[in-house]
């Protein structure tokens, strides 16, 4: 899918998104949607550079910017519409989640494949349907 075609699926079920979910107790609004080529770009401000993503294996398909309050799509993984609303309902559900609780998660020894704020986040990405 091209950037102009996700963009558009964004204005389409973000709404929906938002409204089904609701607000987050821990921000004051709900996060804005950006996409971005790669992580390695948004970061550095550089040209793509894919042996740099080789090297660090970090190449998120999306991420929930706490800091900021946003949504950061890396469009070029979006596969497919199911994939695209998959992935907003999983960085939505982090907004909605306890920052606190998010980092005390991984010191309690907790990594991705078993955190409970990622399990739950996964399992809410079978929702898809309901903005599809």
């Amino acid at each position: 899918m091209n950037k102009e075609k996700i963009q558009s699926i964004i204005n389409e079920v973000y709404p929906k998104i938002e409204e089904y979910y609701g607000l987050s107790k821990h921000h004051e609004c709900t996060p804005f949607v950006e996409l971005h080529h790669n992580i390695y770009v948004r970061l550095t401000g550089e040209e793509y550079d894919n042996s740099i993503l080789k090297e660090t294996e970090c190449d998120p398909d999306a991420e929930f910017d706490r800091q900021e309050n946003t949504i950061v799509i890396y469009w070029p993984k979006m596969v497919s519409k199911k994939w695209l609303v998959q992935t907003l309902i999983h960085e939505y559900q982090h907004y909605l989640q306890s920052p606190i609780w998010m980092k005390r998660y991984y010191n309690m020894g907790y990594d991705y494949s078993n955190h409970p704020y990622e399990v739950a986040a996964t399992k809410a990405e079978s929702n898809w349907k309901i903005f599809a």
